[in-house]
């Protein structure tokens, strides 16, 4: 099982003049789309009892993703106001207390045998407690499992630079596999080109550095030549939820390879890492044809064209 550990929250999406609720978060996507997929997912972080919450659930459980290790909370629900230009996503965040927020070290729950990977990222990494609960699982587990992050920055949310750039140092150190958008190698590394930012990404301890262009497709930094996979050309509602997919089609596909877990990673081929970069990127084109991050099913994926 590929268990997801980050934020989940409620999207308010622009709808005319009022705002239209949907269930998403960067890692809560991932784990969705993971399900949708077909893969083996499951879910950590703490879920409301609030209506939101309850809203959370459904998907979930539609797309069997297992949420036994998620503890319910009488805290809010985490809301992310959804503003769009030019089909492009800004968020404005009201976490104070939240449930997800509020999660500590102490709250983890034991990691079963049954979970081969974990994937983290998000708004979770930011603020404490729940950025230093979710660094504290990634060290309990990292001997075990591989590690995938995507830290998805939105520095409007960042409080304390210092402090979420040592961490996103610490967390990459510890990750075998880390995405990265143009946008977060900017902000990680100010005035270097994005090869350049991902290949010093690269020497800090992950075998793969995935670099994601939208239009311009995705690449992948490893121990051999620089790989490259094609976006597939649809028209774009938004891109809400399209770099959460994009992880969920490179886990699912080294998942399907049986390489995703210590042994395989140490031996990943050209030919791996080619295939979860093509299923990634074509994951995220059909994410971003509609609005909202809705991602695909595994009988959407098979009827998009090669």
């Amino acid at each position: 099982m590929i268990l997801c550990a980050g934020e989940s929250l409620i999207d308010m999406v622009p709808e005319g003049a009022s705002y239209r609720p949907l269930p998403g978060g960067a890692v809560y996507n991932t784990a969705i789309a993971l399900g949708r997929m077909g893969a083996d997912s499951g879910y950590l972080w703490p879920i409301s009892r609030d209506p939101f919450g309850e809203m959370l659930l459904h998907p979930l459980a539609e797309a069997h993703v297992d949420t036994s290790l998620s503890p319910r909370s009488d805290r809010l629900t985490t809301l992310a106001f959804v503003t769009l230009t030019g089909g492009e996503a800004r968020y404005a965040f009201y976490d104070e207390g939240s449930a997800g927020r509020m999660l500590t070290a102490d709250d983890l729950p034991d990691i079963p045998d049954r979970v081969s990977a974990l994937f983290i990222g998000g708004i979770s990494l930011v603020p404490d407690p729940c950025g230093a609960a979710v660094e504290a699982l990634v060290a309990r587990v990292r001997d075990r499992i591989p590690v995938m992050i995507d830290p998805n920055i939105r520095p409007f949310f960042i409080q304390n630079e210092a402090a979420y750039r040592a961490r996103l140092d610490r967390l990459i150190a510890m990750a075998d596999l880390v995405k990265l958008s143009g946008d977060d190698l900017e902000w990680l590394t100010p005035g270097a080109s994005h090869d350049q930012a991902a290949a010093a990404i690269l020497t800090r301890g992950p075998r793969v550095v995935f670099q994601t262009g939208g239009s311009a497709g995705a690449r992948a930094h490893w121990s051999g030549d620089i790989l490259n996979a094609k976006a597939v050309r649809v028209e774009v509602a938004d891109t809400i939820g399209a770099g959460d997919t994009f992880n969920a089609g490179v886990l699912a596909a080294l998942d399907q390879a049986g390489v995703l877990n210590r042994k395989g990673l140490a031996e990943l081929t050209a030919e791996h890492i080619t295939a979860a970069l093509t299923l990634g990127t074509r994951a995220a084109a059909i994410t971003v044809s509609r609005p909202g991050a809705n991602p695909p099913w595994a009988h959407e994926l098979a009827a998009l064209p090669a």
